[in-house]
């Protein structure tokens, strides 16, 4: 599931907005280097084309597509990132500074309320994941993993909902 789209779910058509007016498109070529493992992070970002490479240590543990959010975690806990995140080829993307977000976070209640709803729900999808790669969590009647891929039907209304305000941003950061 991409993550990007719990939080345009969440969020309302004039949050959508205000991302749009507040974040700068970004085009990353193939190679760049977006967050580098250790380094503190000024911004997030929202990946609308390309795939983005996440290494820790030098080693590959994921491939970032089109809808994933990027930098959530260093946005909650202000700890500078435990991965490195680099364009595998020509990226577009929105880069939203962390302290604009974080001071219309604060200003903000409806916004904020609706923003750590979308956070938390998208970390305990990867989570619950993560988890069950590990091969923790309970069988299926079939013997495999349960990884948590059927969703409930108001996570599906938000989802659909989110496909839709990430491309109305889209369109609205490309003009």
């Amino acid at each position: 599931m991409r993550r990007a789209m719990y939080l345009m779910g969440v969020l309302d058509d004039s949050d959508i907005g205000w991302l749009a007016s507040h974040g700068t498109a970004l085009r990353a070529p193939a190679g760049q280097i977006l967050i580098r493992e250790g380094q503190p992070l000024d911004s997030l970002f929202v990946v609308f084309e390309g795939q983005l490479r996440v290494t820790v240590g030098g080693k590959p543990i994921a491939t970032l597509h089109a809808g994933e959010v990027v930098g959530e975690i260093s946005l909650i806990d202000s700890r500078p990132p435990l991965a490195t995140v680099t364009a595998m080829n020509n990226a577009h993307l929105l880069s939203v500074s962390k302290d604009l977000l974080k001071r219309k976070l604060d200003v903000d209640k409806k916004f904020a309320a609706n923003f750590y709803r979308a956070l938390a729900i998208f970390l305990a999808d990867r989570l619950r994941t993560t988890t069950a790669r590990l091969g923790y969590g309970s069988p299926t009647q079939d013997g495999e993993q349960d990884t948590g891929a059927e969703l409930g039907d108001d996570l599906m209304e938000t989802v659909s909902l989110g496909t839709r305000r990430f491309d109305e941003l889209l369109r609205r950061v490309s003009r």
